[in-house]
């Protein structure tokens, strides 16, 4: 049987592959570049074949236009002017995703802080509305904070992406440790739900950024959700081609890079 939450990760998915673009960082650090203008470059995201983008409630309320493709509604936020910017609030309800026409929801979550406890708890009471409410929820989960020595851990990143799934997240958003299929296997082998990657800091060369999509791919992961490495691209719409041709097309990355060359 069918069910709500599997027709809405349809619609952030194509064959069960996601490509999805978080456009969110406005809250976190302003209107930088790549998202001044962020219908625009929504359009161009959209027109390069992602599955899906991820805002905040304000952005999805004041789009000219309806998009054609997944919209996922961020739920939590903080800044970098906060004196605490691990501590992510809750912004928005699932219930008010929805009257928007949200398609999933997210949630940000930094593990190995003091205010981890606060954050879990909001996890889990969210899932759990989720269900009611048939919606998927996709966890950002990031080691993050004074407890945390190597960010970069495999085994830390499986655990920070387990805690997720044990929580209730139907699709849950890590840090990759490296561009090793095999150390990104660690933690898609460890997580019972489907593991796509975030992109991280914005790269200089687009072909790290295509190696790191398939190098998640190889290993097992669902797909990746790249912010920066995709909205500040000098064109967005061309490296989501190139990042398509891999994610969802199964492509190598010189197929992908042939298409940045034109």
């Amino acid at each position: 049987m069918v069910s709500g939450k599997r027709i809405r990760i349809s619609r952030i998915t194509f064959n069960d592959k996601m490509l999805c673009v978080p456009m969110d960082h406005g809250v976190t650090v302003g209107p930088i570049k790549g998202i001044e203008q962020i219908h625009k470059t929504m359009e161009k995201v959209e027109r390069g074949g992602a599955t899906a983008v991820l805002v905040h409630k304000g952005i999805l309320r004041s789009l000219p236009n309806p998009l054609r493709i997944g919209v996922i509604v961020h739920l939590s936020a903080s800044t970098n002017l906060s004196s605490n910017p691990n501590l992510k609030v809750r912004v928005g309800t699932v219930e008010e995703a929805i009257r928007l026409g949200a398609d999933a929801v997210s949630l940000h979550i930094n593990i190995g802080n003091k205010d981890e406890q606060e954050m879990l708890i909001k996890l889990g009471m969210t899932a759990d509305i989720c269900d009611e409410w048939g919606i998927p929820l996709i966890a950002m989960m990031y080691p993050r904070g004074e407890n945390i020595k190597n960010p970069n851990d495999p085994q830390l990143i499986a655990h920070v992406a387990r805690i997720a799934a044990e929580l209730g997240a139907d699709i849950v958003k890590v840090p990759m440790p490296s561009s090793d299929p095999d150390e990104i296997n660690v933690i898609v082998r460890g997580c019972p739900v489907p593991v796509v990657a975030a992109g991280g800091p914005k790269l200089d060369d687009d072909k790290q950024v295509l190696e790191l999509a398939y190098a998640v791919m190889k290993a097992g992961g669902y797909g990746i959700t790249f912010g920066r490495n995709i909205f500040q691209h000098d064109d967005p719409e061309l490296i989501t081609k190139a990042l398509r041709k891999i994610v969802i097309d199964g492509g190598e990355v010189e197929e992908a890079l042939r298409i940045l060359k034109g």
